[in-house]
């Protein structure tokens, strides 16, 4: 791979996330190298829904932990979302479109060797440990993802 991409995910919201997974499924397909960094409410995209725990942490991390999406499939739309019907119609019409669901996106292009980076602050101050996430994403500082994203060809925050 001689062209890199990286990708900083800084929303939460199931369109943005599909979004940004399209586009690193179709870098990787084309032999670009990809990072996605997911920093504060981004990181609920790599958020495991089984390791969530609420061991050795504060009022309000728990309280936060038990209020943020679990898992990828659970982000809210960012726009129409109407408690969840919107979301819904959306993935009638990708249904019907014979689009994958949001899941295949992210399984795919982890299949492909995209590289999961979380922002080691965001996690500190949301309260979200390693074993709260997937297995494939490292905690890293925002000046390692700096370095990371000064050497790719092409940035975006989403």
């Amino acid at each position: 791979m001689n062209k890199k991409m990286s990708l900083l995910i800084f929303s939460g919201e199931y369109d943005k996330a599909l979004a940004a997974l399209i586009l690193a499924n179709t870098a990787l397909e084309m032999n670009v190298e990809v990072t996605m960094f997911f920093a504060f409410w981004g990181l609920t995209l790599v958020r495991d829904p089984n390791g969530v725990s609420d061991e050795e942490k504060s009022a309000y991390e728990k309280m936060f932990a038990n209020m943020t999406p679990r898992g990828i499939e659970n982000l809210p739309l960012s726009k129409m979302n109407f408690a969840g019907i919107g979301k819904k119609m959306l993935e009638e019409m990708m249904e019907d479109n014979d689009t994958p669901p949001i899941e295949a996106f992210l399984k795919g292009a982890i299949n492909k060797g995209v590289k999961l980076r979380a922002c080691k602050l965001s996690c500190d101050v949301m309260g979200f440990t390693n074993s709260e996430l997937l297995p494939e994403v490292e905690i890293m500082t925002a000046e390692d993802y700096i370095k990371d994203a000064l050497e790719s060809d092409i940035q975006l925050f989403i």
